[in-house]
């Protein structure tokens, strides 16, 4: 049941994206850059080949954000379980590096 609900989400999502691509590419590019107007189905193989090329639409990925999640997470739980004279001592460190005093 959730593999078809999810199959019907991304379905519903492809439809609303392909109607704005349309709406926005013939409410805007006929009268500026005089091209011709897109049906329906060119809006959706638009937004097709711009995921291929651009690699977009990403909602996430597996393991909670990468690499960059990661670091954060175990700063901040270095940061919390630091006592009030080790956040000084490291403010103090960090202005120094940069060239702030």
């Amino acid at each position: 049941m959730k593999g078809f609900f999810a199959a019907c989400m991304i379905a519903a999502g492809v439809l609303l994206f392909g109607g704005v691509v349309m709406l926005l590419w013939n409410a805007i590019l006929p009268k500026v850059a005089n091209v011709s107007p897109l049906n329906f189905w060119q809006a959706v193989g638009l937004l097709a080949l711009s995921r291929i090329l651009f690699g977009g639409f990403r909602f996430g990925r597996p393991g909670g954000g990468g690499p960059a999640f990661n670091r954060r997470k175990q700063w901040r739980e270095k940061w919390m379980n630091m006592s009030e004279e080790e956040k000084a001592e490291f403010k103090a460190k960090w202005r120094e590096r940069c060239g702030r005093k």
